[in-house]
């Protein structure tokens, strides 16, 4: 299991796979919700997640792609990609420098 700081958190991943253009939404719904906190958002194939991500959002069907890709990062699995409580819990998590754990 990884954790880590919201306080710590400088760039957040939304890695995808299927190309729908929905993590591309939201990735921009998640860089102006992030932006006051100094944090960026980036978007990514599952399989190519940049070595410098603090956190990686994806879908739950892709979580463990992701966490096979990316060891020792938490990974940050939803079901929605308007409105799904993760993106709340991490927000929070990054305002409040609370503990994220996958």
């Amino acid at each position: 299991m990884s954790s880590i700081n919201g306080s710590d958190i400088k760039k957040v991943v939304v890695a995808c796979d299927a190309g729908m253009g929905s993590s591309v939404l939201l990735t921009s719904q998640l860089s102006k919700t992030l932006k006051p906190y100094s944090v960026a958002v980036e978007h990514s194939s599952v399989d190519r997640i940049p070595a410098d991500a603090d956190l990686v959002l994806c879908h739950a069907g892709l979580a463990a792609r992701a966490r096979a890709n990316k060891p020792g990062t938490v990974v940050v699995p939803f079901q929605m990609f308007m409105g799904d409580p993760a993106f709340a819990r991490v927000e929070q998590a990054i305002k409040a420098g609370e503990t994220l754990a996958d």
